[in-house]
């Protein structure tokens, strides 16, 4: 009897210790599956459908050839339900990825995230060709009127009035939402800049400001100089001078212009050829980043009336005609 004891204690011991032995190789085994690299050398965009289960995730894995979906991955699922609670979206899969930072990220709904760039001193036609190239954004096809129509802008003219900055997005979003963002932005930088400005400046409004600001925007090379064209501009306005100044030639061009001026599209009737108006145009001809703002709105306090180009980004300035036309001489009809 007592030899019966010790052996069915012994079998028992045995059972237990083989129990020990194989829980702590499963252990082990499970901790190296859970630390074990996924199998990519480059990132690689993961997208999970609305739906899709922690299993099916791991299918979807093995069929990228990235792991094996085997009792790891179900035994993973069953120790750590938390970490089943994936959430549908666009990832990125990192090299150097393993199934828990991979699920961290997945549980978190951390999806991969975009850029959209509005580059100042860019038209909206401009934009709008950029726009086109962007991914996994949805693009309506009159985006920039339906944002200003949302904000009860009914004038049908969007041209500066959204702020070039970058913007972040996830996949799906509606590019509605980011020129929102942007529309706000400019209202709120112009109001704030208006309200700050040197009351000297001759300009009635806000957006007169914006005009004026898209213009030293496109004319200037160096940022160093954007406080003189801004004072160059302010001085020909108090004066009641033209404003003389290509870029707005150019935009009342459109698809026309082809990379030169000729002395004919100076001469050209458009609302927006300050060689032949007074004043500003009607709209502003590209987007002014916050420096060409407060350009506008506190210009240099000095006298010149005119500035031309050293064909390198800078400018010479002048105070009177002859001493332009010298400037000009030099460094352009010689050239």
């Amino acid at each position: 009897m007592k030899k019966c004891l010790v052996a069915a204690l012994a079998f028992v011991f045995t059972l237990m210790t083989l129990a020990l032995g194989v829980g702590f190789w499963g252990y082990n085994e499970l901790n190296r599956f859970a630390a074990t690299e996924l199998k990519l050398d480059e990132p690689r965009e993961l997208l999970l459908k609305r739906g899709t289960s922690f299993y099916q995730l791991g299918q979807e894995l093995q069929n990228q050839q990235l792991l094996e979906f085997d009792w790891h991955w179900k035994l993973w699922g069953k120790l750590y339900p938390q970490m089943t609670a994936i959430r549908s979206g666009l990832y990125q899969i990192e090299p150097g990825d393993t199934p828990v930072s991979l699920l961290e990220r997945l549980v978190a709904g951390d999806e991969k995230t975009f850029t959209l760039t509005l580059v100042e001193g860019k038209t909206i036609r401009e934009w709008q060709a950029y726009l086109q190239t962007l991914a996994y954004l949805k693009v309506s096809d009159k985006p920039f009127i339906d944002v200003l129509e949302a904000q009860g802008d009914n004038s049908g003219l969007p041209e500066g009035k959204f702020f070039p900055d970058t913007y972040q997005y996830r996949a799906g979003t509606e590019l509605n939402t980011l020129l929102t963002q942007s529309f706000i932005k400019m209202q709120q930088q112009l109001e704030s800049i208006w309200q700050q400005r040197d009351q000297s400046i001759p300009l009635k409004s806000p957006y007169e400001l914006l005009i004026l600001a898209s213009i030293i925007e496109k004319e200037t090379g160096l940022a160093e100089e954007r406080g003189k064209i801004a004072a160059v501009f302010v001085n020909r306005l108090k004066k009641r001078m033209r404003l003389q100044t290509d870029p707005t030639v150019i935009y009342g061009m459109g698809e026309r212009f082809d990379g030169n001026i000729t002395r004919k599209d100076l001469r050209e009737e458009t609302p927006f050829n300050t060689y032949r108006i007074f004043g500003l145009p009607p709209t502003p001809i590209a987007a002014p980043g916050r420096e060409a703002l407060l350009a506008a709105a506190h210009p240099e306090a000095v006298e010149y009336l005119y500035f031309v180009s050293r064909n390198d980004g800078s400018h010479v300035f002048s105070r009177t005609l002859a001493e332009h036309n010298r400037a000009v001489n030099q460094y352009q009809r010689k050239r």
